[in-house]
């Protein structure tokens, strides 16, 4: 059995968040997602398929730049 996932790309664009351009908000990002099924797993692809990582939520940090 064959189940959906979705992928985000891992991208490196900076050392520093200000060298990265333009990102989505939060809100964007919910948004985009509510397209897809709430049940879809959601993992980071990284080195155009080389590597994977999973998404929890120790992964995701609360910061001020």
């Amino acid at each position: 059995m064959t189940k959906d996932i979705l992928f985000i790309e891992g991208r490196r664009n900076g050392y520093h968040p200000s060298q990265c351009g333009k990102t989505m908000t939060v809100g964007e990002l919910i948004r985009f997602l509510s397209n897809y099924d709430e049940d879809r797993e959601v993992f980071l692809r990284n080195d155009n398929g080389y590597t994977y990582g999973n998404i929890t939520e120790d992964s995701i940090t609360d910061d001020e730049n």
